[in-house]
């Protein structure tokens, strides 16, 4: 990589994110793969399939370097401990990064181009910190909406989870960093999850949880990585059936490497071997697995139990994904060190990877997953004076809410970002990213506003103040929050609560009694939400809520995002990738908190959130893909044709409000009846950028695997016999317009 090194005001060097490299064909890879293995000798071999310590390591994992260089084709191959680091959502536990918006909310904008801007920028501050495999992005389908991690993926459906995880792993292989794809595979909830079985039909399995891997390999991921609990009674990562020659990734066409989660391997080396593991990362303090390669591994070469063949093909595996992404071509050194995340120590190296275009990414996905839940808009003379964009000239405002004001910073880069004091902008645990330069809320609208508005704050969620606060002024924006995140490392938020798994749908911290409060006293009363999922809304309803954005986990800049979509500077876009309702009975899954470890029955298959709605009439309070705008949005001219081996769906859609903005249209399809899928599923989306006034002809085309299901029997995708129902609209339960083919 060809590199700009400057030296800031702070003292930092700046990276310019130009990544120069050669990417090699897979046959390519494998074949220089092949020539170093056969010089290596055993031990260099294990080195490269066993992950080091966790204590000892000095990114969040490790591998053995071989202590020499090999000669390859006319090359000088040095193969180095190859660095991997978390999170999906921006390196943890590093100064001098960005704290990117997580998964659920850039699956919010609907938007492929996003998608794939985020993988872009979050591989180019990898790479600049040397980092080979970025331990992201996570693909785990949101089956319950209380799963603590459930924020780190792409939502409830297995289609917009596919197209996010599709443009996120080509975006960040595009610059030259390997993508991991976790966690494989049903892995939905945080409770038990060490140990858990989940019992996942066939279909089920292909058709929800695989969906979005598949799009990976599609993408050509370097690495999948298999999960800690047991698909049908078996560990993931002793599964042959996932993994084998035969198994489900393999037969997808994967052609990387696959490496366990941290502790999540158990039993004999020659098991893991056997099943298609090709490296195991360690085990450690809170985790019971791990440490079965290492010696295990060569002790079970030298015994007879395992080929050193087998040896062979798991690290040509690894090394071939290495190479085809030129990372053996000037790759950036290590420039962090794990074991001392204040920055401190001899190896952090004080290397800025942040881009002026990095944040205004954040900040642009930050507002284009901000969903308009509820606006009820009021203007007079040109200006609103009721509800959603905020008039430059209200005289008065307040700011309410814990959620609103900077949080405990120092929470951000040490551990796992367990940071309940503040706005939250990222859930906890080893998805969670880097705090130090977050923007709240509070000092954006501040900023905003200048002294041309009086603002009073009321920075607690005491009921007290915050009514006292809201009395009079023009608006009250009230800020609440949910938060969750990984069970390992679950610490005591609420009243003695300490696992990751939500424990019900409610706001934290009396959220729900802090709006009503402020509603009682304001009649232009404006909620926003950041959340890691659904959360109850009972109190939508009350009268003198004008406008609700729901603002999910967005990343560091939270504060200008929020200023962007109450201002108007950006008309809001976003959609719901799941659905929200007060109840978890509506749909149709549970937490299973037994007191021992329990077999969990998917007895549900394929009906999950809106797909089980749909099937047993539940109307929620918020349906999946929904959100408002500004302005108004008109559909027609449906024609469906076929082209191919593909369904070509075109419309019409044209902007018919008083304000730009961009149209979320989406497809829905309905099977034939006979074919056991659910009422309707998402099969399209697009972001359509529209002015005041402006048509545009929409297009999408269906392909074969898109409206086939999996047939069991044969192992095989298949288009059922009969006639498919078409619906386009602005959500699942909003159609515009009808069609069959």
């Amino acid at each position: 990589m060809r590199r700009c090194l400057l030296l800031s005001a702070i003292g930092f060097l700046s990276v310019q994110h130009t990544n120069a490299f050669t990417q090699r064909s897979w046959d390519e890879s494998v074949r220089l793969a092949n020539e170093t293995v056969s010089q290596m000798t055993l031990d260099e071999k294990v080195g490269i399939v066993t992950g080091v310590g966790i204590t000892e390591n000095r990114c969040h994992g490790d591998t053995t370097a071989p202590s020499r260089s090999f000669s390859v084709s006319g090359l000088n191959i040095t193969v180095p401990a190859l660095c991997m680091a978390d999170g999906p959502a921006g390196l943890r536990s590093v100064k001098n990064v960005t704290g990117f918006p997580s998964g659920i909310n850039v699956a919010s904008t609907f938007s492929r181009r996003l998608m794939h801007a985020r993988g872009v920028a979050i591989a180019e501050e990898f790479r600049a910190k040397g980092v080979h495999l970025w331990l992201g992005p996570a693909m785990d389908i949101f089956r319950n909406p209380k799963a603590g991690r459930g924020w780190e993926s792409f939502g409830a459906d297995p289609y917009l989870s596919g197209e996010a995880a599709y443009e996120t792993v080509a975006g960040a292989q595009s610059v030259g960093v390997q993508a991991v794809a976790k966690h494989y595979i049903a892995n939905n909830q945080e409770t038990w999850r060490h140990d858990l079985s989940a019992e996942v039909g066939d279909r089920t399995l292909h058709e929800i949880y695989n969906y979005a891997f598949t799009r990976a390999i599609d993408a050509n991921v370097s690495s999948i990585m298999c999960s800690y609990n047991r698909i049908n009674g078996t560990y993931s990562c002793q599964d042959s059936n996932l993994f084998g020659t035969d198994g489900v990734v393999t037969k997808a066409g994967f052609e990387g490497f696959v490496m366990s989660d941290w502790g999540a391997t158990h039993g004999a080396a020659n098991v893991s071997v056997d099943a298609g593991l090709d490296m195991e990362q360690p085990g450690g303090p809170l985790i019971n697995g791990g440490n079965v390669y290492g010696g295990n591994l060569t002790t079970a070469v030298n015994d007879g139990v395992v080929p050193e063949s087998k040896v062979d093909e798991m690290v040509t595996r690894i090394l071939a994904s290495w190479l085809r992404l030129g990372q053996d071509q000037d790759f950036p050194a290590v420039s962090f060190d794990v074991q001392n995340p204040d920055g401190t120590g001899e190896l952090n190296i004080p290397l800025d990877a942040r881009s002026e275009e990095h944040t205004s990414l954040v900040r642009e996905i930050g507002a284009a997953s901000a969903v308009l839940l509820k606006n009820e808009r009021k203007a007079e003379d040109g200006a609103t004076v009721r509800g959603l964009p905020l008039s430059d000239k209200i005289k008065s405002l307040a700011v309410i809410g814990r959620d609103a004001k900077q949080l405990n910073q120092s929470c951000g880069g040490t551990a796992f970002g367990q940071c309940d004091e503040g706005t939250m902008v990222i859930g906890w645990g080893s998805g969670s990213n880097n705090f130090d330069f977050v923007v709240p809320p509070v000092d954006a609208i501040q900023s905003h506003v200048g002294d041309s508005v009086e603002v009073a704050t009321a920075l607690s969620n005491d009921l007290n103040e915050g009514s006292q606060a809201a009395e009079g002024k023009d608006v009250a924006l009230v800020f609440v929050n949910a938060m969750s995140g990984e069970l390992i490392n679950a610490t005591k938020f609420l009243d003695g609560i300490t696992a990751a798994d939500r424990p019900d749908l409610n706001l934290w911290y009396n959220g729900a009694e802090l709006i009503e409060s402020v509603a009682a006293v304001n009649p232009n009363t404006v909620v926003v939400v950041h959340s890691v999922g659904p959360v109850n809304a009972s109190w939508s309803t009350h009268p003198n809520i004008s406008a609700i954005v729901y603002a999910g986990a967005p990343g560091e800049q939270t504060g200008p995002a929020i200023v962007d979509i109450l201002w108007g500077a950006v008309n809001p876009s976003g959609r719901l990738p799941f659905s929200i309702d007060d109840s978890e009975e509506s749909y149709g899954t549970t937490i299973d908190n037994s007191t021992e470890v329990p077999t969990i029955e998917y007895s549900e298959g394929l009906f999950i959130d809106y797909r089980y709605m749909d099937s047993k009439g539940i109307a929620p309070r918020y349906e999946f893909g929904y959100g408002l705008s500004y302005t108004t949005f008109e559909y027609s001219d449906l024609s469906i044709s076929s082209s191919g081996d593909s369904q070509v769906v075109e419309f019409t859609l044209k902007n018919t409000g008083d304000f730009d903005g961009t149209e979320i249209p989406q497809l829905y399809l309905g099977y034939p009846e006979g074919s056991g899928e659910p009422p309707r599923v998402l099969r399209g989306f697009d972001d359509v950028k529209l002015a005041k006034g402006e048509s545009k002809t929409v297009k999408f085309s269906l392909s074969q695997k898109e409206i086939s299901i999996w047939d069991t029997p044969s192992q095989s995708w298949k288009r059922p016999d009969g006639t498919f129902k078409v619906e386009v609209g602005a959500s699942i339960k909003d159609t515009r317009l009808t069609g069959s083919f």
